[in-house]
């Protein structure tokens, strides 16, 4: 059985030159910097001591600062701290009041209002934190908080209440009292390190702290969550690379939202990673005026597997307090999945999830594809909205298939 029903709405043109524009890797270039020796910008310490932390800063760098955008800097370190690298900064354009690198980084007032669904610790994290620093809601994993520094901070961080401590929460990882509920918790086997930046680290402490994870024997592997590819690309150095392949199979997820910050430099230290055998994954959120369009969307997905990052999940943004203007709608994330299921390859296309509030976990948020189910068959459609008929058996095996067209006439109907 094959039928019609409403096509999905189609997608724009992938030949659009819009898309080919987006698609383009450039350099960050040097900017405002661009008297500085090649040997300081190269060192990622040296990015971090010259970071834009405060509003001064701000203003010489970009004199058309709103009044908004001038309060929410005045008021940033009262709830989560202003800091951008300045090779960051340069892929912003500066002229562009909505440019979607400024939009995640540069402090806006409206940080400080909160609406009445939005929470401090939207997923529920300390809720499910049997030791300072390590959070067990998932039965075979945890996550493991090992910094509260980022080298960038995004507005819409889920972890705002922690990372920078700018609103005094005062986190203080403790190492043995973390690694030892992982060691007496045998049905763990997967260690997620975060933060804050695990990439941070010196290359010693992270050597050391990978080291006597990788000694417990019931841990199967070890991921690692950083923005620093992104924000901070000199970071990942050969020496660096060298210490995680050390500890293999380490996997590595990444957070990038647009594709303007998929730059050369960025692609060559994800190179860099996947060269050490490291599988690549990407976490993005969705935001308003950030991604929420098909065509920033594709040629954001397009140029990760061009670095050799599989495009993993895509965040409905957390209800973290203060972060309404950026929250895009889940409507609009599911037109877009739809736009993006079959009208591009199945590698690109990530999982839309929405992080239960309160502790919930990860819940897949898709268009509707099964249309109906009984006791007989299922009915499907596919991206081009044709409907499909799988024969089903009451015990939900597959049921053979028929020797004629006649057969399926002893199917019962959904109806």
């Amino acid at each position: 059985m094959q039928a019609e029903m409403a096509s999905a709405v189609p997608g724009k043109s992938p030949d659009s030159g819009t898309l080919r524009e987006l698609k383009v890797f450039r350099s960050a270039g040097r900017g405002p910097w661009e008297k500085t020796p090649d040997s300081d910008w190269q060192d990622w310490r040296w990015q971090l001591k010259h970071r834009i932390t405060s509003l001064d800063q701000l203003q010489k760098l970009l004199p058309n600062l709103t009044k908004e955008e001038i309060a929410g800097a005045t008021l940033a370190n009262h709830k989560l701290a202003l800091a951008i690298t300045p090779y960051f900064f340069n892929l912003m354009d500066p002229e562009n009041l909505q440019d979607p690198v400024r939009r995640q980084v540069v402090p806006r007032i409206e940080e400080t209002r909160t609406a009445p669904w939005e929470m401090s610790d939207p997923c529920g994290e300390d809720g499910h934190s049997p030791v300072p620093g390590l959070v067990h809601r998932y039965p075979d994993r945890v996550l493991f908080l090992v910094t509260d520094r980022c080298a960038a901070y995004c507005r819409y961080c889920t972890r705002s209440r922690l990372v920078s401590n700018a609103s005094g929460y005062d986190f203080h990882p403790e190492f043995d009292r973390q690694i030892g509920y992982i060691q007496e918790h045998p049905e763990i086997r997967d260690v997620l390190l975060s933060g804050g930046d695990p990439l941070l680290l010196s290359d010693d402490k992270l050597d050391h702290l990978l080291g006597r994870l990788r000694a417990i024997p019931h841990l199967e592997f070890l991921r690692i969550g950083t923005r620093i590819p992104i924000f901070l690309p000199q970071r990942i150095t050969p020496a660096l690379c060298a210490i995680l392949k050390k500890y293999h199979p380490l996997f590595i997820s990444i957070h990038c939202n647009h594709p303007v910050e998929l730059s050369l430099e960025a692609r060559q230290a994800l190179e860099s990673l996947a060269d050490s055998g490291i599988p690549l994954g990407n976490q993005s959120v969705l935001l308003k005026q950030v991604n929420d369009d098909l065509e920033v969307m594709k040629a954001l997905l397009h140029k990760l597997l061009m670095c050799r990052v599989r495009p993993y999940y895509l965040y409905q943004c957390d209800l973290i307090a203060g972060s309404a203007h950026l929250r895009s709608s889940v409507q609009k994330g599911l037109a877009l999945m739809e736009q993006l299921r079959g009208h591009t390859t199945g590698y690109a296309v990530p999982t839309y999830v929405i992080d239960a509030p309160g502790g919930g976990g990860k819940v897949p948020i898709n268009p509707e594809y099964i249309l109906c189910r009984n006791a007989g068959r299922v009915l499907i459609r596919n991206y081009e909205g044709k409907v499909f008929e799988y024969p089903e058996a009451p015990d939900g095996s597959p049921l053979a298939r028929p020797k004629s067209s006649t057969a399926l006439e002893s199917v019962p109907d959904p109806a």
